[in-house]
């Protein structure tokens, strides 16, 4: 029987989170759409995985043996995939690297120009990291490298170098009490409500809420966002205030929001990373060097 990894991950995610809403947000799905992905699976298997109530979604015999073993088929496959990509990159003399919306702007059109200087012949496929992806597609194996905001989730994973640092700024909705301020202390965004990103980011999430230097008091949720567009609309609606980048409070412009310096956080940082290992490709290995290089480089009119 073929099966359809889009339906073990369905499956998996319910069994993890125990719960159709919550894994239907995981996996960016309708709760109706999951509920016939599943009923899909259990209709190939010939057997009940779920035993349904208002408590949430019980595994039955049937559904935890599947998810013991399902977690390690969809692992292999990534892998399989992951390895056949690179390695037909590689053959077409192309390094993937994948990057944040914000990340290193001028640094990473350096560090690319230097990598064609040191590797003739190659070319570089910059990638857009999807707005849940903090890993640049590290995670998933679909890029060789990345550059990206540091911290990030499995960071301990991964080799990282530091490129730059940066201070962070906080975004506020215009017609805020502290929009008036050149500059704003920390302490005074304490009982602000944050607009935050989703609690699967983890500590990655907690960094952006400064949760390391709140004294031990939790952050205010206002709101919750996945994409730029959602985070910028939320302050823009004064649901809450954020901390963010340099690089972000001059990239991401709209009216209704304002940034703003802000005393008593520590600063934002951006590395290049890629997967550990002695059998790491030379060409990553040049592209790291590329970007230290144009790390230690002058940017032009600055």
């Amino acid at each position: 029987m073929d099966m359809d990894t889009r339906l073990l991950r369905c499956f998996t995610a319910v069994a993890q989170e125990g719960d159709l809403a919550r894994a239907a947000d995981r996996l960016f799905l309708s709760v109706p759409v999951l509920t016939r992905q599943l009923r899909r699976l259990e209709t190939q298997l010939g057997a009940e995985l779920f035993t349904r109530s208002r408590a949430g979604m019980a595994l039955t015999d049937a559904g935890a043996a599947l998810a013991a073993t399902a977690p390690a088929v969809l692992d292999a496959w990534a892998a399989a995939l992951c390895s056949t990509r690179g390695a037909a990159a590689r053959a077409d003399r192309v390094l993937r690297v994948g990057f944040v919306t914000d990340g290193a702007e001028g640094l990473g059109r350096r560090s690319v120009a230097e990598f064609a200087r040191r590797r003739p012949g190659w070319r570089v496929r910059l990638t857009q990291a999807a707005p849940d992806d903090p890993t640049g597609g590290l995670a998933a194996g679909t890029v060789d490298a990345a550059l990206l905001r540091l911290p990030f989730p499995g960071q301990e994973g991964l080799d990282v170098e530091v490129l730059l640092t940066e201070p962070r700024r906080v975004a506020l909705p215009a017609g805020h009490r502290l929009a008036a301020y050149e500059e704003v202390d920390f302490a005074e965004l304490l009982d602000e409500p944050f607009v935050a990103a989703p609690p699967e980011a983890g500590w990655w999430r907690d960094y952006w809420l400064a949760a390391d230097e709140r004294d031990g008091r939790p952050a205010k949720v206002g709101a919750v966002a996945r994409t730029v567009e959602e985070w910028l609309t939320a302050i823009a609606d004064g649901e809450g205030v954020s901390l963010a980048s340099a690089a972000t409070a001059r990239a991401c412009r709209r009216p209704g929001v304002v940034y703003r310096p802000v005393r008593g956080v520590s600063p934002a940082r951006v590395g290049v990373a890629h997967a550990p290992g002695a059998q790491v490709p030379q060409e990553v290995r040049d592209f790291v060097q590329a970007c230290l290089a144009a790390r230690d480089e002058p940017e032009v009119g600055k």
